[in-house]
């Protein structure tokens, strides 16, 4: 986690939180006497559904803006390459909950070869794959536990 800047790993983890909730929930945490939205009640894979469904095609706005900081050829690519996991989750979304977050999973490992790509071409911070590997894993046990369960 060295060189990660306390911000970005402070928020990023903290992005974590809707994941391990809805997690948990489908292990079997007992949320009904909390005075939580509706939004973290009940059923996990829908919490995982939603927040997942939010944050990936979210990953593509950050790797358009790494896209920005080139020109030529590999701007194009970027922009293309970054449009890919928005695109993933509105074509494949799958046709249940284990299937979406199925899709979903996949579209997070996919992401982090992109974020990988961007990284490689010096377009996202030095520190940026330490942050990815780290949250990526937490994102994929997360969806692991609704997918397994």
């Amino acid at each position: 986690m060295k060189g990660i800047p306390s911000g970005a790993l402070t928020l990023g983890l903290a992005g974590l939180i809707p994941f391990f909730w809805g997690a948990l929930l489908i292990l079997g945490l007992d949320a009904g006497r909390l005075p939580l939205p509706a939004a973290l009640q009940g059923d996990g894979r829908l919490v995982l559904l939603r927040y997942g469904g939010i944050i990936l095609p979210f990953m593509s706005g950050v790797l358009w803006g790494f896209a920005t900081k080139t020109t030529g050829a590999r701007a194009t690519m970027g922009y293309a390459l970054s449009v890919l996991p928005a695109l993933w989750w509105f074509f494949a979304p799958g046709t249940g909950p284990v299937s979406a977050l199925t899709s979903l999973l996949s579209g997070f490992v996919a992401l982090l070869l992109l974020d990988y790509a961007f990284w490689r071409w010096g377009l996202a911070p030095r520190w940026w794959m330490s942050l990815r590997l780290l949250l990526t894993a937490g994102v994929v046990l997360s969806l692991g536990v609704g997918i397994l369960a």
